[in-house]
């Protein structure tokens, strides 16, 4: 069979998560699928997949290859585009990935913009509140808030973030100020859970740790649900900086507590591909970047 179409199947295994999903997206039976990968793990000599009866996952060696493998297709493609005249034009399904709120909030005005200028391309948005395995689940790109495993992924940074305690201004007014964390004891909190199920607060002192256990007395799974709390005039919550970028900017919320904040988290656009990405991959890159970077809530 030849080389290139065994990667092409082997890849499609690992970003559909088994042989009959991958055999469904080519159109092929499944049968092919599993000789395909068979033979590349008979002509390595490796295992490149483990199979259970309900679950395919991919072996530390299979995670390397598949990424030899989109690099090198990716190389190919490149070559076939630059001899039909259209090398550098974006096309194809493009996935990507972050956090809800964050996706909602600054992903999809950069995707909209993406697609508006290259109409030859389509995709896909995952935005949940876990760490997505890009390999396993055949993302191209994410967005990324806080520091970064060492890995083999390639890191834009684009800004950095905070973690901030906020009330609204009537709110302040009729309760106080709080000076010291300590003195959140004297004050309704409203504990976004989404973002961290614990009371304890971490903040730092003199550039000593200090935690302060909260009890809150509104909890939300939901972080607009928390914002929308103190928006309108319950209590204090604690949230990333830029969940409330707008209503800062707005003055419909005020930051208390600042001087005790821990050090701000990058954000990053983070993919797989290295130099040698695909049109449609390069040209998402650089436009997030561009536009992230422009956003003031992460400067």
């Amino acid at each position: 069979m030849d080389r290139l179409y065994t990667m092409s199947i082997f890849l499609a295994v690992v970003d559909e998560g088994g042989f009959a999903p991958a055999a469904r997206k080519l159109r092929i039976s499944p049968p092919v699928v599993t000789r395909a990968v068979t033979e590349l793990e008979e002509t390595m000599g490796v295992r490149l997949l483990t199979r259970t009866t309900r679950i395919v996952r991919v072996t530390d060696v299979g995670a390397r290859y598949a990424a030899d493998c989109r690099r090198i297709l990716a190389d190919v493609a490149d070559s076939e585009q630059a001899a039909a005249g259209t090398h550098g034009e974006p096309r194809g399904k493009l996935v990507i990935t972050s956090s809800v709120l964050f996706g909602d909030m600054y992903v999809t005005p950069v995707v909209t913009e993406y697609l508006r200028r290259y109409p030859d391309t389509e995709v896909e948005c995952r935005f949940v509140d876990r760490v997505v395995n890009m390999m396993e689940e055949g993302v191209d790109v994410a967005i990324r808030i806080g520091q970064l495993p060492d890995s083999s992924y390639q890191a834009v940074r684009v800004g950095q973030v905070r973690q901030v305690v906020c009330a609204s201004p009537a709110y302040l007014e009729t309760r106080g100020i709080p000076l010291t964390p300590e003195e959140l004891g004297e004050h309704d909190i409203v504990l976004a859970s989404a973002l961290t199920a614990s009371p304890e607060w971490r903040f730092e002192s003199e550039r000593q740790p200090l935690v302060v256990r909260v009890r809150p007395r509104l909890v939300s799974t939901s972080n607009d649900a928390a914002i929308a709390a103190v928006v309108r005039g319950f209590g204090l919550t604690r949230v990333i900086s830029y969940m409330v970028a707008p209503h800062l900017a707005a003055g419909r919320l005020k930051t208390v507590l600042t001087q005790y904040e821990s050090a701000p988290v990058p954000v990053n656009v983070v993919h797989h591909e290295g130099r040698r990405s695909t049109p449609k991959v390069r040209a998402f890159i650089d436009l997030a970047v561009a536009m992230l970077r422009a956003e003031g809530a992460f400067n």
